[in-house]
């Protein structure tokens, strides 16, 4: 386990905290005046390996070769020209810090993180964090890589859980959720809908989908999978015969067949490491997806009510009133799949560029 220092004056600056991997959701700007939860489980951290908020520079303002540099391979709005390796964490696990009033940034609901760094050491004031709890977005404290300094403390080091365990014990993400909003005339109102996270995940998912795809259509699982990729895939990819197959593998499930090109598998909460087959399967393309959304995948809940006598069990499904579902399409995080499809070196390819293109200019709104 590790505690977080101010490189000024050393003093200690959070509890002492684990490292996990970081949600694909973590950049994700969700609906409009939303409250999203707290995106780290309290206890851990993990490291934004790129650079997040201002100062920015328009894309005409980088040089030739910067971005590459930088693993972006196709044009964005701006880039951020922060100091990466932020190591993001829960609020709740912040020790000795106090906020900036004048870095509120141009938030409407709470904290968003643009005016910089809006947290200071108690201690000796030096800036070393950014709090972000601003309506439709995820609650987070960035910890400033080149402002604070992790060091080891006394722990229990616990060895990442193996694939066999996630597979038995780990949590599933629910694809449905009701979502909290602002601004109701009693206080916070909610509404049904899909999740966040699915809809981040299957924004990442669905770039690795097209690059896996090499421009040929592909077919994913019936159930769930269809309604989260088919559209998005048939609408952004040409329509012909046969289409190429992607099939959900990883830890309990069968092997999968030796023709099969496409495998969408599940990474390590922890390690952030992506399961690979035990006999590697050529050329499989291993897509990847957060542990929680794939094992809801590859074992869903039922939605099926009971059938019981007497009182009802408290675990069981009625069927008055019918349970509740999104009164929309699936769609795809925006923000979450440009940001995927921008990193992947195959975007260079013209028809991907294309879809890049059309994405960025509106064309494809109804898919995202």
């Amino acid at each position: 386990m590790f505690v977080f220092v101010c490189a000024g004056c050393g003093a200690e600056l959070t509890a002492p905290l684990s490292q996990v991997s970081l949600p694909v959701h973590a950049r994700q700007k969700y609906g409009n005046g939303t409250q999203l939860p707290v995106l780290m489980q309290s206890g851990t951290f993990a490291v934004d390996p790129d650079p997040w908020g201002g100062p920015w520079r328009m894309w005409d303002e980088i040089e030739p070769g910067e971005a590459e540099a930088r693993g972006i391979y196709a044009p964005v709005y701006a880039l951020s020209d922060s100091t990466p390796g932020a190591s993001v964490i829960a609020p709740g696990d912040v020790r000795g810090t106090r906020l900036i009033p004048e870095k509120r940034g141009g938030a409407c609901c709470g904290l968003d993180g643009a005016d910089g760094p809006n947290m200071a050491c108690e201690a000796c004031n030096l800036p070393v964090a950014t709090r972000v709890d601003d309506c439709s977005l995820w609650q987070t404290v960035r910890l400033s890589s080149d402002a604070v300094r992790r060091i080891p403390v006394d722990g229990i080091h616990a060895a990442p859980l193996s694939w066999a365990e996630l597979a038995e014990k780990g949590e599933k993400t629910p694809p449905f959720e009701p979502i909290a909003t602002w601004g109701g005339r009693l206080g916070s109102n909610h509404y049904w809908s899909w999740s966040p996270q699915w809809e981040a995940a299957a924004g990442h998912a669905l770039a690795h989908l097209l690059v896996a795809s090499q421009g040929q259509p592909v077919k994913v699982p019936g159930g769930l999978p269809t309604d989260v990729f088919q559209r998005a895939l048939d609408a952004l990819l040409p329509p012909s015969l046969p289409k190429r197959r992607a099939v959900l593998a990883g830890p309990g499930q069968p092997s999968p067949d030796a023709g099969l090109g496409i495998l969408l598998v599940p990474v390590h909460p922890q390690t952030g490491q992506t399961w690979t087959p035990a006999s590697p399967i050529a050329p499989a393309y291993l897509v990847p997806l957060p542990l929680g959304v794939w094992l809801w995948l590859v074992s869903p809940q039922p939605y099926v009510p009971v059938p019981a006598s007497g009182r009802v069990p408290q675990d069981v499904l009625r069927d008055d009133p019918l349970p509740l579902l999104p009164n929309h399409l699936f769609r795809t995080d925006r923000g979450t799949f440009q940001h995927t499809l921008v990193r992947l070196p195959a975007v260079r390819s013209p028809w991907l560029r294309t879809i890049l293109q059309n994405l960025m200019e509106g064309t494809s709104a109804d898919l995202f």
